[in-house]
């Protein structure tokens, strides 16, 4: 089922969640952790810190300090790969599940409250 707005309702939509990120009790995240943490959710495992890098199209450091972040709040977890300990894979966490699904959420709703 396909969506069309227009490129001021995308806007809006995209502001009123954002706003609403902000303004709630839970902390937000920046563009880059979003991206990360979507790509970990909506994606098909496994992810690795360099996996991520070379799909985001930004460095390691980058991915790591993302992960540091998200680390703290429970959204995600990292684990060296039993197989290869040169890799680091990330995990998925109860806590980022239902982040990632209140998210969702929120986005639905405030599509659905758009002026036509």
């Amino acid at each position: 089922m396909g969506y069309e707005f227009r490129a001021s309702q995308a806007l809006k939509l995209w502001h009123d969640v954002t706003l609403g990120l902000v303004k709630d009790e839970e902390t937000d995240l920046s563009a880059r952790q979003l991206t990360v943490l979507l790509t970990v959710y909506l994606e098909a495992p496994p992810h690795t810190v360099r996996g991520l890098a070379q799909k985001l199209g930004v460095t390691k450091p980058a991915i790591t300090r993302a992960l540091d972040t998200m680390g703290r709040m429970k959204l995600l977890d990292r684990r060296r790969d039993e197989k290869d300990r040169r890799n680091v894979v990330i995990m998925r966490t109860i806590e980022g599940a239902l982040y990632v699904e209140r998210l969702g959420d929120k986005i639905a709703k405030a599509a659905l409250e758009l002026p036509h």
